[in-house]
């Protein structure tokens, strides 16, 4: 684990700020149901700043601001905000839609130096199966062939990046291909996100619970390679992680076997000299905090459980004090998670519990393993 657990009751180690829900993409998966517009209600420039600078009272080291949407480049004040958090010392990701204008050198100048890093989404290993899933709304490009452009271009500029995969079963048999081009691109992660049935994400199939863990299996031997690899609404990826470091085997269904030999004829064999997988335990609310582009407080994007707004509310006292978030960050839950071993390093995923059992604190369905009553976590 990267950092201790106590520190994550004081401060998060990330706090996404949903700039606008303004985006060129029409994503089919889409969290935020973002538009063509920007919305009336989002937070002025001046609000913004307010927001950012409460950032500080978390004390150091600060989290880290992730500016997401929608698309925060459709945001005219963007750099505006930016500069300012960089005035107080606080570090920021960016995550953007793949348009023109990200593209744009001008654009890519104004970001270095500006941004840690930048977060870039692929769906799929074949141009169809991306440019199907990101659909354009307001620009006719190959969304596909413009994201592998932007990996050779933020490489170029010396911007680091991270790429985002939404897994579901309409890409899931893409998984080691996507793992290939991600490596190959000059990715420093890849962060696969396990699709959550809000906004527009209700139109497509998620995974079965048993493709989950075939899958989640397959990311640690993926991770073998040396890249590494987080899971979003997955945390269960962490009790993988604990147990094949641990030397458990896992011999897995028809999905993980599939998934594990393409990789093989694709890799060949991991390197001996790539260490064990670690992670973070952060989950909804734990370490993560999310700001909505009307000032609305969340425990994560996926969880649209209201806390508070920042236009009212200090973030850092609803962070510390709200009683949801306590009840998370204790591990206070209900069902199987309530009694599992893992319950601190994973905990489930509080967006799922809400979106399928309309209970915040309740088991993850998408979670197969079983407790051991009684075992110490």
């Amino acid at each position: 684990m990267h950092r201790g657990q106590l520190s994550l009751e004081e401060r998060p180690l990330l706090v996404f700020y949903e700039t606008t829900k303004a985006c060129p993409l029409a994503c089919r998966h889409c969290r935020a149901n973002a538009l063509l517009k920007p919305l009336p209600t989002e937070l002025s420039t001046r609000e913004a700043m307010k927001f950012i600078e409460d950032l500080t009272d978390f004390g150091k080291p600060y989290p880290v601001l992730i500016l997401t949407g929608g698309d925060p480049l459709m945001r005219s004040d963007i750099m505006e905000i930016m500069d300012y958090a960089k005035s107080l010392g606080i570090p920021i990701a960016l995550s953007p839609a793949v348009s023109t204008k990200l593209l744009s050198d001008d654009v890519l100048r104004e970001i270095r130096g500006r941004v840690s890093s930048v977060s870039i989404s692929l769906d799929g290993a074949k141009p169809e199966t991306h440019n199907y899933i990101r659909r354009t709304a307001l620009e006719p490009i190959n969304v596909f062939e413009k994201t592998l452009e932007a990996f050779s271009k933020l490489r170029s500029y010396g911007i680091e990046f991270q790429v985002n995969t939404a897994v579901m079963k309409l890409n899931v048999h893409e998984l080691p291909h996507i793992f290939k081009i991600v490596k190959d691109g000059g990715a420093n992660a890849w962060e696969v996100f396990f699709l959550i049935r809000v906004g527009r994400g209700m139109e497509l199939e998620p995974l079965s619970p048993w493709e989950t863990e075939d899958v989640v299996q397959f990311l640690y031997d993926a991770s073998l390679y040396g890249l590494q690899i987080r899971t979003v609404e997955a945390p269960f990826f962490r009790r993988v992680i604990m147990q094949r470091n641990s030397g458990a085997s896992y011999d897995g269904g028809k999905l993980y076997q599939e998934l594990v030999n393409g990789l093989r004829e694709l890799m060949e064999e991991p390197p001996s000299n790539v260490g064990k997988p670690r992670f973070t335990p952060t989950r909804d609310g734990y370490g993560i905090i999310f700001v909505a582009s009307d000032g609305s407080i969340y425990p994560s994007g996926f969880l649209p459980l209201t806390l508070g707004n920042v236009r009212k509310d200090n973030i850092v006292k609803v962070y510390r004090e709200h009683p949801m978030l306590r009840a998370i960050r204790e591990a206070r839950f209900n069902g199987r998670c309530g009694v599992c071993e893992f319950r601190g390093i994973c905990g489930g995923s509080r967006a799922r519990a809400f979106a399928e059992l309309g209970d915040p604190l309740g088991s993850d369905p998408a979670c197969v393993y079983e407790p051991r009553v009684g075992a110490a976590q």
